[in-house]
């Protein structure tokens, strides 16, 4: 089956006890055993429940994965499969990667001995030059956020086998229905399902998908440990999130293309990050590796008196944390996406006082243009 259908048809679609087109709400904690030697597969909800465990078949189906592993929010799902890792290992990590991956890693993970390094991960060779020892595991995002920029996966993940590391990327950005990561060679797919899977600002959840049925057990077992599972509610109004997927992303990409376009060239506009033209560094890898550059992208101001009647004067494009609504949405990652990053660690990166990302949703393009461009003067 394509994509598509998968979306549809790719996990559990009826309930065997009804016939209901779709499963149910399990909203149960524990389940009634019948026999004091052999438990049923069901015993605790903060181990397994079956509207989790559909959603959980739906994306690894979808991700061409062997296992998947629903969580909370996509910090659980990020912070949970960290710790795969132990005390002593340290990790090559992409130096554009999202804010809230930056604080757990060099505020929280630090503190438990395993450490990170930060480097261009565009540059395959510094990816290389940063390996040490006891590195155990390289930490990706492609496109990133909120710079856009992106990695080769293959030759990411080609560096990483040769030194036998465990390859991690955050996929939500593109979700499985533009780039699949395990099959360019990575090892865990990493999603804040909060945002395009879901694609309506109403759940928080996050992912972990491998075809390693060894690493799919040492997130397993972390999950349950700590109690980072996602509940039944939000895994049902996340399955019904993905049966929309492809036309929303499409949707949204076409209205992304057209909204680029328009602001392109306009002299309150000084650059343009998305992998979707043609003068992006990483236009050419973006292309190989997935099937479009996606409905996100990221510009910058002529002045801060700019950014700051952008940010307070458009009406259509919500200024809100968070992305892949049906709704546009405006952020301003200095004081949201990567507040946790120092200032001065902020601007190294690129990320500057003038930057702001826009996540397009379904209203027409046209109206979105208009809304921004008035808003900017």
């Amino acid at each position: 089956m394509k994509l598509a259908t998968r979306m549809i048809h790719g996990g559990p679609t009826i309930d065997a006890a009804t016939g209901a087109l779709g499963v149910p709400i399990y909203q149960i904690s524990t389940y009634r055993q019948t026999s004091a030697e052999q438990f049923g597969k069901y015993d605790y909800a903060r181990g397994d429940n079956p509207t989790r465990e559909a959603l959980e078949e739906l994306v690894a189906n979808l991700e061409g994965g062997g296992r998947c592993l629903a969580f909370a929010s996509g910090m659980a799902a990020i912070s949970t499969t960290l710790l795969i890792f132990s005390p002593g290992d340290h990790l090559v990590v992409c130096d554009d990667v999202y804010g809230g991956a930056y604080r757990v890693l060099s505020t929280i993970f630090n503190r438990m001995g395993i450490a990170s390094s930060f480097v261009d991960a565009t540059d395959l060779a510094a990816i290389e030059a940063a390996i040490r020892p006891e590195t155990k595991g390289l930490y990706l995002e492609t496109p990133s956020n909120p710079l856009l920029k992106i990695t080769d996966l293959r030759g990411a993940a080609a560096i990483a086998k040769r030194h036998k590391l465990i390859t991690l990327v955050d996929n939500t950005f593109m979700t499985p229905y533009l780039q699949r990561p395990l099959e360019l060679g990575c090892d865990i797919v990493l999603h804040s399902g909060t945002k395009f899977l879901n694609g309506h600002s109403d759940v928080v959840c996050g992912f972990a998908v491998t075809n390693d049925h060894e690493l799919g057990k040492r997130i397993r077992y972390v999950q349950n440990a700590f109690g980072t599972g996602l509940g039944p509610q939000d895994a049902f109004l996340t399955l019904r999130g993905i049966k929309t997927l492809k036309v929303r992303m499409d949707q949204s990409q076409q209205n992304t293309q057209a909204i680029v376009a328009g602001l392109h060239g306009h002299p309150r506009v000084k650059a343009i990050h998305y992998p979707g033209l043609a003068e992006h560094p990483g236009h050419g890898i973006h292309a190989a590796q997935a099937d479009g550059p996606g409905a996100v992208f990221s510009f910058e101001l002529d002045s801060y008196a700019t950014t700051k009647r952008l940010l307070e004067n458009a009406h259509l494009a919500a200024f809100a944390v968070s992305l892949g609504g049906v709704e546009s949405i405006i952020s301003y990652p200095a004081r949201m996406s990567h507040a946790a990053v120092p200032p001065e660690e902020r601007l190294r990166k690129g990320i500057s006082d003038t930057l702001v990302r826009l996540s397009v949703g379904l209203e027409d393009p046209q109206d979105l243009l208009a809304d921004l461009l008035q808003a900017m003067e």
